[in-house]
């Protein structure tokens, strides 16, 4: 069994998705928990995206792609700038579909914006994910340990 988990968090993609999802599960979590106690969904998406930045960088640099301790500082810098693009994205998804226009989505859940607010986190997480990938392993984490 140990073999196992050895071999598959070895495998950078598999390690990604993991703490992909991981992170997903913790942005989930800060998000829908913000909006509760503000009903503020841009206010919830923002502290929610910086507080799970923090988490994925330190996932991916120590354990997704194994980076040598030298220039941490420098792919942190890199990390935020890359994740500051998909930020304005999630925030942008999250202003248009639960601020300007939640009855899109809110006909399928009875209007109820907690649902909305769900909806809209889960459906741009997946695809930020996917693009966060790519910008992390062509732009960020270069500096494999040796």
């Amino acid at each position: 069994m140990k073999a196992l988990l050895k071999k598959f968090f070895n495998n950078e993609v598999l390690s990604y998705l993991f703490f992909g999802v991981l992170a997903t599960v913790v942005y989930l979590i800060l998000r829908t928990s913000f909006f509760y106690l503000t009903q503020a969904a841009v206010l919830s998406t923002a502290v929610a995206n910086i507080l799970t930045i923090l988490f994925a960088f330190i996932t991916n640099d120590l354990f997704v792609f194994q980076q040598a301790k030298d220039g941490r500082w420098q792919r942190l810098v890199k990390f935020f700038m890359a994740r500051l693009g998909t930020l304005i994205l999630d925030i942008a998804l999250s202003y248009f579909f639960v601020t300007l226009f939640p009855g899109i989505i809110g006909q399928f859940v009875n209007q109820d914006l907690q649902a909305v607010n769900a909806i809209v986190a889960l459906f741009s997480q997946v695809f930020i994910i996917v693009l966060n990938y790519v910008l992390s392993k062509l732009f960020v984490f270069t500096n494999k340990k040796g």
